[in-house]
């Protein structure tokens, strides 16, 4: 029997994140035990809301901390609405009323107390801007050795970035929490544009799922993944109606890291100026460098480089295609 994957889910939803949340509900090795949600796609509160909708009208009571409202450092910006929507989901016309609220902690404070409580147990999948890890972090010096493995939808190493051309965004929303991230020690995988630019997926592929399922879940992200590739057909016609998975492959490689070829370095973050958001990485390793944040000791990260494109579609139809909807939690 293989054991399931005890997941804290970090996540600003956003479509992207809407298919990766669905998708880790519904893989069988796969065990959702909290929602953390930040700033990012969308405010803090509307990433509540959201992770609150999705889990409740798919039928699962998920615990959700809502965490961090603005960077460590970095000034605020403005959630892309013209990206994802208003409200994250594509503005949704209606919602139905559904059970439950947010946890009374912080989402720093949750990731603390369920790593002190299931120490070398917990894998933590961030795919948004990684303050509420940089906070957790000064909770808990310690939390690198008590969580399983960290995997992040972040960062690009060749790829070009989508916010400048070197940074891709999660990082450039927060580069002071995600250099903390890099280089706090815990085992760490980055899944960055260099693959999540190699997956995409057709709006065509989610209205086939929401057919098959004839359920308000599957509906709802039929409808934000509509919105989503409208906004990529404007910025890249060649894709044609489709956008990237990104969010979903943090999930994919936690359950077929064989589909991912990956390359190991140190990396660090350019925390401001023109290369703010920055992932560089020493593919080196033991060069000497005379610019201090390249020692030796400092932590590396396994970072994605290739990616099976046709394997990862195949098993994100398969999995979303799966009989893992229950009925919703209504009010």
């Amino acid at each position: 029997m293989t054991t399931k994957h005890k997941v804290i889910f970090d996540t600003d939803p956003g479509v992207d994140d809407a298919m990766a949340l669905y998708f880790a509900l519904a893989h069988p090795d796969i065990e959702v035990v909290g929602i953390t949600t930040v700033f990012g796609n969308v405010t803090a509160e509307q990433a509540t809301a959201n992770a609150l909708y999705l889990t409740r009208i798919a039928g699962y009571a998920t615990p959700v901390a809502q965490g961090a409202p603005v960077p460590l450092a970095k000034a605020p910006g403005t959630p892309p609405g013209f990206i994802h929507g208003d409200d994250g989901l594509g503005n949704l016309e209606t919602r139905t009323a559904i059970q439950g609220k947010a946890e009374s902690c912080s989402a720093a404070e949750y990731i603390v107390k369920m790593a002190r409580a299931h120490p070398g147990e917990i894998t933590l999948v961030a795919v948004a801007p990684l303050a509420n890890l940089g906070l957790a972090l000064k909770i808990e010096p310690n939390l690198p050795t008590l969580l399983k493995q960290v995997v992040l939808m972040a960062g690009t190493v060749v790829e070009p970035g989508n916010v400048s051309p070197v940074a891709e965004a999660n990082v450039w929303n927060d580069p002071d929490a995600a250099d903390l991230v890099f280089t706090a020690g815990w085992n760490l995988t980055m899944v960055g544009l260099d693959v999540t630019h190699r997956v995409v997926l057709p709006s065509s592929f989610f209205d086939a799922l929401a057919k098959k399922h004839n359920h308000l879940a599957m509906t709802t992200l039929q409808h934000a993944v509509h919105f989503y590739c409208n906004f990529y057909g404007a910025i890249r016609p060649e894709m044609g109606h489709a956008c990237f998975g990104h969010d979903v492959l943090a999930f994919v490689y936690l359950v077929a890291p064989e589909l991912f070829k990956t390359q190991e370095g140190r990396i660090r973050v350019a925390t401001t100026g023109i290369a703010n958001g920055q992932t560089m990485m020493d593919k080196h390793g033991k060069l000497f460098y005379p610019q201090p944040g390249w020692e030796p000791e400092k932590p590396t990260t396994h970072a994605c480089m290739q990616v099976d494109a046709q394997a990862c579609i195949k098993l994100i139809d398969a999995t979303l295609g799966n009989d893992w909807l229950k009925a919703p939690l209504v009010a």
